[in-house]
């Protein structure tokens, strides 16, 4: 199917979008950014396989059996359907436990792994290359990353979804091999389509908030497929009248002709499994837990400041009561469980959400302890660091004390490889044998040798294992 073209007096932004993404090749890339990219392949596969004993991902399997797909892209654990289904599956399977990267600016907050999965099928479905993969996947990142430097969509009310149609469609076009025309369309299509609303991480917290970027994750990569059959998009999706600019962000400029493919340099893997925003928390807490005088039964008080942008989305300030927590998509957006249940059991991964250990007393108890502050000098110092202060006041009168301004995995002290192997391996190994994980490290590790279609396999066998459905 094609259509006309139109012509425009000048290039359109997502025209120029497309001239990057086509030029885009592998040699662009630095030895650090290929192995950047490699590590938060693997991080994005280990949560995607820890949530694997998940109620909602066990009934988003039964959906896609039920419906059905042409078998040809991989699910993780076994089984395959189309690529635009397995975008979806795979993402949601990643993106559950809340465990995976992140990329900061002073307005916006996304995450750039969820791109993984649907450059992963697209690439699959393509019979591409390893190193084609994490140029695909290169292009993902860059495209959403600074869109959400320069065109912030939260302060409207909007989802970090919003960037993300375009950098799903821009990655998965470049995996598929589309030229100049056929990505403009895709990257027109998605933008034009698909724009979450912030309610989806504000207040009671319900499944969707792991569901919503992989919806974006299957509708930006059918738009790529529409537009490799020759379905057009409005060209001028970001500066035209309803348009990006004028309906949410207002007015922004992004010389594509200059951009590299290293923003993957300044994204951060979490060390714990909490929102993005607590981890120097986290860290925090474990920190002051160690201390000779510390008993979680003996706390009266909890002090935390920290910057205004983790204080409004998991601290209590814009998005409501955090000390009335329930179910798991609360407890991991919530400051004062999620320091609760740090000091109580020296840890903060998968465990920490099951939905008994949510209800425990103690932790209930606890978190009500719990006061966040938000701190003006800590505020003006985010993105750049991630700065918080904890204070612990014992019933003793002794007081605890700690203050960080960044974590382990923040692209200022960079996770290296084999930390984050050890991560891959605790949330993947309920559900993987040994033998498993490590197939699929050495299949990450050598990407560029042996292909996508040696890791698509990796991927498809199905593991075993028994875990805690969280």
């Amino acid at each position: 199917m094609s259509a006309p073209v139109p012509q425009y007096a000048t290039e359109t932004m997502a025209q120029q979008l497309a001239a990057f993404v086509v030029k885009a090749r592998y040699k662009d890339l630095s030895a650090e950014a290929v192995q950047q990219l490699k590590i938060h392949t693997l991080d994005a596969i280990g949560c995607a396989i820890g949530a694997m004993g998940a109620t909602p991902l066990k009934e988003l399997r039964a959906h896609l059996e039920e419906f059905g797909g042409n078998p040809l892209a991989s699910l993780i654990g076994g089984g395959k359907t189309s690529p635009v289904l397995a975008a979806f599956y795979n993402s949601t399977l990643e993106r559950y436990l809340d465990f995976m990267d992140s990329f900061i600016a002073k307005h916006e907050t996304c995450h750039p792994a969820d791109n993984v999965m649907s450059v992963l099928a697209a690439t699959e479905y393509s019979k591409k290359t390893g190193k084609d993969f994490l140029t695909a996947l290169a292009v993902a990142y860059q495209v959403q990353c600074r869109l959400s430097e320069v065109a912030p969509a939260r302060p409207k009310g909007f989802d970090h979804t919003v960037q993300g149609a375009y950098g799903v469609a821009a990655g998965v076009a470049k995996a598929l091999g589309l030229d100049e025309t056929g990505t403009a369309n895709a990257v027109a299509i998605s933008g034009a389509s698909y724009q979450g609303l912030r309610v989806t991480r504000s207040g009671n917290l319900s499944n969707w908030k792991g569901l919503a970027y992989p919806n974006i994750a299957y509708g930006a990569t059918d738009a790529a497929f529409l537009a490799q059959r020759g379905i057009t998009g409005p060209m001028e999706v970001f500066e035209g009248k309803g348009g990006l600019m004028d309906a949410i962000t207002g007015k922004f400029e992004i010389d594509w002709s200059k951009e590299n493919l290293e923003m993957v340099l300044k994204t951060n893997i979490k060390k714990y499994n909490a929102e993005f925003h607590a981890q120097t928390a986290m860290e925090a807490a474990l920190d002051l837990r160690k201390q000779p005088k510390f008993k979680a039964t003996n706390v009266k008080s909890i002090h935390l400041a920290i910057f205004d942008v983790a204080f409004n989305i998991i601290g209590g300030g814009n998005d409501g009561n955090k000390q009335h927590v329930k179910t798991k998509e609360e407890a991991d957006h919530s400051l004062p469980y999620m320091i609760a249940v740090a000091l109580l059991d020296g840890a903060v991964t998968p465990a920490q959400y099951d939905a008994k250990r949510i209800l425990k007393q103690d932790v209930q108890d606890l978190m009500q302890k719990v006061v966040v502050v938000s701190d003006k000098q800590m505020s003006e110092r985010f993105p750049a660091e991630m700065p918080c202060r904890l204070e612990i006041e014992l019933n003793d009168g002794a007081k605890l004390a700690i203050e960080k301004h960044d974590y382990e995995g923040f692209y200022t002290r960079r996770m290296p490889w084999d930390v984050v192997v050890s991560k891959f391996n605790s949330i993947a190994s309920p559900f993987a044998s040994e033998i498993q994980c490590a197939a699929i490290v050495d299949a990450v590790a050598k990407l560029e040798l042996n292909g996508i279609k040696h890791l698509a396999g990796v991927l498809n066998e199905a593991f075993t294992g028994d875990a805690v459905a969280v």
